[in-house]
């Protein structure tokens, strides 16, 4: 491996290199083709062109085919679960779950000559996309007070400098402990549980940024935080209704279970503002018929809600239902199953009393003769899941969306029996693990008390900040030190320069990293960097090989064992970083055994089994053949909720006021096709139609000629949320299928725009989705303007 690669690749022209007039200048858009239909042929050409590209052709072709696979590691990628007996032969592994694996295959290392010949000053000019692509971290190095370039350091002395700092804090709550969700579940047990013993409950995590909306609305209703279905589920059910997900490009292999549901007859409803691939059609990449053929159509109903039409379109349809089950009493809804399992239906069918279809489908976006169409797909069926993402998470009124989507599966009966239920679309592999290991600021007394019995602390019972209140910690300088297990967090997460200048406010910023990002780059008065082991990397501890377990959308732990050569020999796992962070802070004064962790995952694995239920014989039963699903009353029909008993209640809710200025569009951020959540594979989005570019906007063709505009205009984008002025400088007008008013950007470019304080009510995640902007033709001296209203280039 070349210690170099990097470096040559920082040498190498950058068409796209920033300069001081204008750091986002753009390389030349180029529109191709919308797809309809998502995978097949290209899929695969584009995974393997990322291998090329990462120079791990053979490395990482040979990891590709153990992914996902029992004995193998999970995929890095998304949380999709993996089938229980039926895993392809050919392979369990998408598009994006290629790409994951080739960032970790690289053989590309940045070293410390490379942060020798770059200063952070320069680095941080580039590009989210340019900064990923540097290759893997191969030691730890350090930024000290004032400095300029980051600088070798020995992990003995890193975990002293880290020592330190926590323990001259005039508080543990001085410090939050931050986990992305590849973190696995042994390291995310000793995180959470160094964390309590130091003495805070701080644990701001990437769920407050996804599903911390699904998790929030499901608990009191349905008595658990999680999906209901399983993946066979659907394979034998009689509906799929998706609402703001995106399969093709957030969980492509969702797409082989939703064919094989069609296989058997399923019908598939698709909600979302943009008519995107990935809901309208598979190519399926390892049958004759996506290879050659035109693959199978998915979405039978398309409904193109505007941004947060969502609950009008969900009380429309429960109007409709109304109506249909007045007409053919106990035929619509599930009267015994209602009487049986629930509370408050009475007063949930009295609300529509004071609901008009007319006014319902102009809220919606929808036609009422849609709304009639999918009504009547759901009317006499009882087998029925709901799939939503983060359209519906990232909305203000996110919480009441998933509620009222339990209030249209209640009538059914549509929960809690084979090929019906719920399932929240996770993002990042393990995710739903991190909470399950108890990543939560906001643990529960039981949970507390069950730590205490198991090790003899008494853990700290006051809240903690998750990440929107950990921002506004840090720019009231109540928090000094921000230790990050994974992730990146300033692309992250909202109001990009109000979280830049609060990170520069903090003492000292930790980042336990495979690859560089820009985490790393806009950083506190201090920052550390410490290398550590991928998912795809082999791990040995003592001479012993050890493997790791995660959870999926789906609630099945499963083990995941790596089986490439690391690129270094300095790099040290998350558990084991845990473990030498605690004994060099806790020192004696500890009363876990650090070290019996720190040599072994069985050991973390022992005492997961004494502190969390559902892992009775942990280490017997991930040690077998597909591992294990965790309990889940609620699959089984069984609401045990807090208020209601072992019933699930119904929800009142309220349908928005969407109200918009003359001027005023709505905007929701999205990922493109090339990439994952921060991570930037490439410049392109090609499922609709963008190549060689990522400042565009979305726009309905009306919107662009009412506002004077014209396709392929340069354009700035202004928010105004708490009487700031907010700008994303410089983004390309693209005409799009979208309804009018409604505008979609990519993130992290567009998080700039989204307010600290615009979040989902109750879950207090960021409302992405849900973003308020003004268009303006683009003025060259909009750069000098943003200097002037004093926000960091955080390019």
């Amino acid at each position: 491996m070349k210690e170099d690669s990097a470096q040559n690749d920082m040498e190498k022209k950058d068409d796209r290199k920033p300069d001081a007039e204008n750091p986002y200048r753009l390389s030349d858009l180029k529109l191709t083709r919308v797809e309809k239909r998502a995978a097949g042929i290209p899929a695969v050409k584009a995974a393997f062109s990322d291998l090329i590209e990462e120079k791990t052709l053979l490395r990482g072709a040979r990891a590709l085919f153990k992914m996902n696979q029992v004995g193998g590691f999970d995929c890095p990628s998304c949380a999709w679960p993996d089938p229980d007996d039926d895993r392809s032969a050919i392979g369990e592994y998408c598009e994006n779950g290629a790409k994951a694996l080739a960032e970790e295959a690289t053989t590309k290392r940045v070293t410390a000559e490379f942060f020798q010949k770059n200063p952070v000053y320069e680095l941080a000019k580039l590009n989210d996309y340019k900064i990923g692509k540097m290759g893997r971290l191969t030691e730890p190095v350090y930024l000290p007070k004032d400095g300029t370039h980051y600088q070798p350091i020995s992990w003995d002395d890193a975990f002293k400098k880290i020592a330190e700092h926590l323990n001259a804090l005039a508080s543990p709550d001085e410090a939050a402990f931050y986990t992305s969700g590849r973190t696995s579940n042994e390291a995310s047990f000793v995180y959470q549980l160094f964390a309590k013993e130091y003495g805070t409950n701080n644990m701001p995590d990437c769920s407050n940024m996804c599903h911390e909306t699904s998790g929030t609305a499901l608990l009191p209703v349905i008595g658990i935080g999680k999906g209901t279905v399983k993946l066979h589920d659907f394979y034998d059910t009689d509906v799929i209704v998706i609402i703001g997900q995106n399969p093709g490009t957030n969980a492509p292999r969702m797409m082989s279970a939703l064919e094989k549901g069609k296989e058997k007859g399923a019908k598939i409803i698709a909600i979302n503002p943009l008519p995107e691939a990935g809901l309208m059609g598979f190519s399926n990449p390892q049958q004759i018929s996506g290879i050659v053929g035109k693959g199978i159509k998915l979405a039978d109903l398309y409904l193109p809600v505007r941004i947060n039409g969502d609950m009008a379109l969900l009380k429309a349809l429960e109007l409709l239902l109304l109506d249909f089950e007045r007409k053919s009493p106990g035929e619509v809804f599930d009267q015994k199953f209602i009487a049986d399992k629930t509370v408050g239906y009475d007063a949930f069918i009295k609300q529509f009393d004071e609901y008009k279809l007319d006014d319902l489908a102009e809220a919606s976006g929808v036609s009422k003769a849609a709304l009639y169409d999918a009504a009547q797909m759901l009317a006499f069926k009882k087998r029925i899941i709901v799939c939503w993402g983060m359209g519906l998470t990232q909305q203000p009124n996110g919480v009441d969306m998933i509620r009222e989507i339990v209030n249209l599966l209640l009538l059914k009966g549509s929960i809690g029996k084979p090929g019906a239920g719920v399932c929240p679309v996770r993002g990042h592999s393990n995710v739903q693990g991190n909470r399950t290991m108890l990543i939560n600021e906001k643990p529960t007394n039981e949970q507390l008390d069950r730590l205490q019995q198991v090790f003899g602390f008494n853990p700290p019972r006051r809240h903690g900040y998750g990440v929107v209140r950990a921002i506004k910690a840090m720019q009231e300088e109540k928090l000094k030190v921000l230790f990050c297990m994974g992730g990146n967090f300033l692309s992250a997460t909202p109001d990009t320069g109000y979280t830049a200048e609060a990170v520069r406010k903090l003492q000292l910023t930790v980042s336990v990293s495979t690859k560089l990002n820009r985490g790393h780059l806009v950083h506190g008065k201090e920052s550390i960097i410490l290398p550590t082991r991928s998912r795809s990397d082999i791990d040995w501890v003592n001479g012993e090989q050890q493997f790791v377990s995660t959870e999926n959308s789906m609630g099945v732990v499963e083990s995941s064992r790596g089986m490439l050569q690391p690129v270094s020999d300095d790099l040290m796992n998350e558990t084991q970083i845990v473990c030498r962070m605690a004994m060099a802070t806790l020192g004696d004064r500890s009363v876990v055994k650090w070290k019996r962790y720190h040599d072994s995952y069985d050991a973390v694995r022992d005492d997961i089994e004494k502190c969390i239920p559902g892992f009775e014989d942990y280490n017997i039963r991930v040690r077998q053949k597909g591992g294990f699903y965790l309990p889940n009353a609620a699959r089984e029909g069984n609401f045990v909720t807090r208020q209601f008993g072992d019933r699930a209640p119904f929800t009142l809710t309220a349908v928005p006021d969407n109200f918009l200025k003359h001027d005023e569009y709505m905007m929701a951020t999205v990922r493109t096709h090339d990439q994952f959540n921060t991570t930037i594979y490439g410049l392109d989005d090609r499922y609709r139609g963008i190549k060689n570019e990522r400042r565009v906007i979305f726009m309905n063709q009306k919107d662009i000629e009412r506002g004077g505009f014209m396709p392929g205009d340069k354009v700035d984008l202004f928010n105004y949320d708490d009487g700031i002025e907010r700008i994303a400088p410089l983004f390309v007008i693209v005409s799009y299928q979208i309804p009018e008013k409604n505008t979609v950007t990519y993130f992290p470019e567009t998080n700039v725009l989204v307010s600290i304080n615009n979040v989902a009510r109750e879950s207090n995640m960021p409302a992405s989705k849900y973003v308020k902007i003004e268009i303006k033709k683009h003025t060259p001296d909009i750069f000098k303007r943003i200097d002037e209203i004093h926000y960091h280039r955080v390019l």
